[in-house]
């Protein structure tokens, strides 16, 4: 995404913001779903260590999403929930955050009530998705109630194992079609928990 500037002359030029053209890869990135990968868990257990080291004010981090479901495909991107004691906490953390090496789009941040998002990046290709929540809240809790869900089913693991790689065919060129597609699944798993 180009960028009108101002350069030291007060000349105006374009350039582009890194940030605004990690958030465009990531939102445009072609939805393709890796097998599962044991080392997903070694991968959140690192990123889990670096956190609480530079972050006290984070009570508990947890690993979900698929790459924490024991043989569920996935995107190769490791979900953290990160837990504190409220909303104003979590904005406290935004720029430590993002100066720890993590990126967002601020706009999307601000449409969201209920947690604040971050991506971590290597090699131009996402590796960690950072969500922040109130910890034990409404937030929190779905999340690890459909984690466990799928941990503990395998019945419903294989169940959103078929669902996600049918939507991966779907809407593999549309990643907010995909991630839209299986909230009814997720919702409906949260509800009978």
């Amino acid at each position: 995404m180009l960028h009108l500037r101002e350069d030291r002359r007060g000349q105006i030029a374009l350039s582009e913001d890194p940030e605004a053209r990690l958030i465009d890869l990531a939102i445009h990135e072609e939805v393709s779903l890796a097998a599962y990968d044991a080392a997903w868990v070694a991968r959140f257990v690192a990123e889990r260590a670096r956190l609480h080291a530079e972050f006290p004010q984070l009570l508990e981090i947890e690993h979900f999403g698929s790459t924490a479901v024991p043989g569920m495909p996935a995107k190769p991107i490791i979900d953290i929930l990160a837990g504190v004691e409220s909303m104003a906490i979590a904005d406290a953390l935004f720029e430590p955050i993002l100066a720890f090496g993590y990126t967002t789009s601020r706009a999307f941040n601000a449409m969201l009530a209920d947690r604040r998002w971050f991506m971590r990046c290597a090699n131009g290709r996402r590796t960690h998705h950072l969500h922040v929540v109130v910890f034990e809240g409404q937030a929190w809790t779905a999340r690890i109630r459909f984690r466990d869900m799928l941990r503990y089913s395998t019945l419903l693991a294989l169940q959103y194992a078929e669902l996600k790689s049918a939507l991966a065919v779907r809407y593999r060129h549309d990643r907010e079609a995909y991630s839209e597609a299986k909230s009814a699944f997720v919702a409906a798993v949260v509800a009978r928990a």
